[in-house]
């Protein structure tokens, strides 16, 4: 439930109307008052007598009685709205909530007969409208001090109450958001996202990776952004500011970003934290990267938050720019994912208050992150076998966190955590998927006996039925994966393999078999993802040999289809000079 206070106004008669309208941006269905500060109040959507002006004129009534000068901006307005995935509350339920809101904010406490008058309109599902005038009865005007805090503490104890989402209160570790101006200003120029998003991206990802302030400035430029550093007349660089190209203002000057505009650990003094402390980094030969990396990420995990809860704060930090280096250097088969959850735990790495930078865990994630970046130019971004001990490491990592946070009681923090695991995890089973089929190998096609009553035609491919393909792969978990809401994603990952001519009961139990499956939450969840992976594999593999999956499911049992001579590909077109800088960073979300 989130309560947000708009500007005061001085015109109650237009807000109403609005409320009561169309709408403008959302459309207005059914607007009624469910609430008032006096329950006899008549609705003017319910009543013949009573119109919005009469409405505006009792409310505005106290102001012309006050008592000295009169606010410049009388009406005070506040919307509480809930998240899309809450259930509806009544009408009955939002009158409590407004009345519960002007209370705590000091518009109308209870009992006090002398308050503010106020109503409350709805007009959509999930949220409310109220309108109070800054005029007491007896000719005061209220203290509102610190209304939207207490108000927001007055909503987490309604989530409690009608079982919705739990939020928490601000505490000052959220992103920036973009703002509605700059999510229109992207969908005019056909942006994917909005600039500021994309900027934070970008510098995020050059901080993670970066040694030195001239190593950051190097990697933010070569990036495709425009960079401008603030200089004290001392010489010293004491902030910076970014922009994408061709992003301007109306007077078509370019739209500057400060770090600490994008977000609270951007600014340059968060962002030179990183390379405070020196840390040497040993020399790793290239097939060894992956599983020295792995070993550090454990022995790192499982210290996180043992030194206190100042060397915890600065374990999350170093332990989030890792993610994000590793999604940059990951395997393309699961880069997506990784992305996705660096991108998620960007708030977990962020804990709320001080944090030291000289912990032993800290110091291993860097160590990784150092050891990564360095060998980003080979450390074979195809090779998901490689990487999947550093993606269990990482799965680990942050599970790690999430209970350090969770101990902490820093709830966004602790989500933000679960949903970077949830997608690593998916990272890991799409890896252990594309390395079994790597390995496979077909077995020989079974012929059916025939019998006496004739030939038996042969189910057409995608007709087999796929309940029986999981009792004969996975009988010992075929009662759970049938019943499981995932059940219906695996069925039609398994259809699509039988289409592609080859056995889905071989292909499932051979990706069944490539990890544990006992400590699954959905069973059926992690073969969806295998399958994803063995998919990804088996059509790169395919478009490498210019084959077809079928040619070679019959391990050698059939003939072989005749090759086909491949049409030459045309040549890539060439980019003018600087064109990769204009475009900027790539869109990941």
């Amino acid at each position: 439930m989130m309560p947000k206070k708009a500007r005061d106004g001085d015109d109650t008669a237009g807000l109403l109307a609005y409320l009561y309208g169309p709408g403008k941006r959302d459309e207005h269905v059914d607007p009624r008052m469910v609430a008032a500060w006096d329950p006899f109040v008549d609705d003017p959507a319910r009543s013949p007598t009573m119109t919005i002006s009469d409405l505006a004129l009792m409310l505005d009534a106290p102001v012309y009685t006050l008592r000295g000068a009169k606010p410049p901006k009388h009406v005070y307005h506040v919307a509480v709205r809930n998240p899309p995935e809450d259930r509806l509350l009544s009408d009955e339920e939002w009158a409590r909530v407004a009345s519960e809101m002007m209370h705590a904010a000091g518009i109308a406490e209870h009992g006090d007969d002398n308050a503010c008058r106020w109503v409350a309109v709805r007009h959509a599902d999930d949220h409310i409208h109220i309108v109070a005038t800054r005029a007491r009865e007896d000719g005061r005007q209220p203290d509102i001090s610190w209304d939207i805090v207490k108000m927001q503490a007055r909503a987490r104890g309604f989530e409690v109450e009608f079982g919705l989402r739990r939020l928490t209160h601000g505490d000052g570790t959220a992103r920036k958001w973009a703002k509605t101006g700059e999510k229109e200003k992207a969908e005019r120029r056909g942006l994917g996202e909005p600039v500021r998003e994309t900027l934070q991206r970008a510098v995020r990802e050059a901080a993670a990776a970066a040694s030195s302030d001239a190593d950051f400035f190097a990697r933010l430029s070569t990036s495709g952004v425009r960079v401008k550093q603030r200089i004290a007349p001392d010489g010293n660089v004491t902030g910076y500011s970014v922009a994408m190209p061709g992003d301007r203002d109306g007077v078509q000057t370019p739209v500057w970003f400060p770090g600490a505009r994008l977000a609270p650990d951007l600014s340059l003094p968060r962002v030179r934290e990183r390379w405070s402390s020196p840390i040497a980094t040993p020399t790793v030969a290239l097939p060894e990267m992956w599983r020295v990396a792995e070993d550090k990420v454990r022995a790192a995990a499982a210290q996180l938050g043992a030194e206190g809860l100042l060397q915890g704060a600065g374990d999350v930090a170093a332990l989030g720019d890792l993610i994000v280096v590793a999604a940059v250097v990951s395997p393309r088969l699961v880069r997506s994912q990784i992305k996705d959850a660096a991108y998620e735990f960007e708030r977990a790495s962020r804990a709320p208050g001080d944090r030291a930078l000289e912990g032993q865990a800290r110091k291993l994630y860097r160590e990784s992150n150092q050891l990564l970046t360095r060998s980003a130019a080979a450390v074979g971004r195809n090779d998901a076998a490689a990487a999947l001990g550093f993606l269990l490491a990482l799965v680990q990592a942050v599970e790690a966190s999430r209970c350090w946070h969770d101990a902490q009681e820093h709830r966004a923090q602790a989500e933000a955590s679960g949903r970077a695991g949830r997608l690593l995890r998916e990272a890991v089973e799409v890896t252990a998927g594309a390395a079994a089929a790597r390995e496979y190998r077909p077995r020989p096609k079974r012929t059916a006996a025939q019998p006496a009553t004739g030939p038996r035609k042969a189910a057409a491919p995608g007709e087999r039925p796929m309940a029986g393909v999981v009792q004969e792969a996975v009988p010992e978990h075929a009662r759970a994966v049938l019943a499981d809401p995932a059940w219906p994603a695996l069925r039609a990952r398994l259809v699509e393999v039988d289409r592609a001519g080859e056995d889905p009961a071989d292909v499932l139990l051979t990706v069944a078999r490539r990890r544990e499956l006992s400590s699954a939450e959905s069973v059926a969840e992690v073969l969806t993802w295998r399958l994803d992976g063995w998919r990804k594999q088996r059509s790169t593999a395919v478009t490498a040999s210019g084959s077809s999956p079928s040619s070679t499911a019959g391990g050698g049992t059939g003939r072989s289809a005749a090759p086909t001579r491949k049409a030459a590909a045309p040549a890539p077109k060439r980019r003018p000079p600087g064109d990769e800088q204009r475009k900027g960073p790539r869109k990941t979300r």
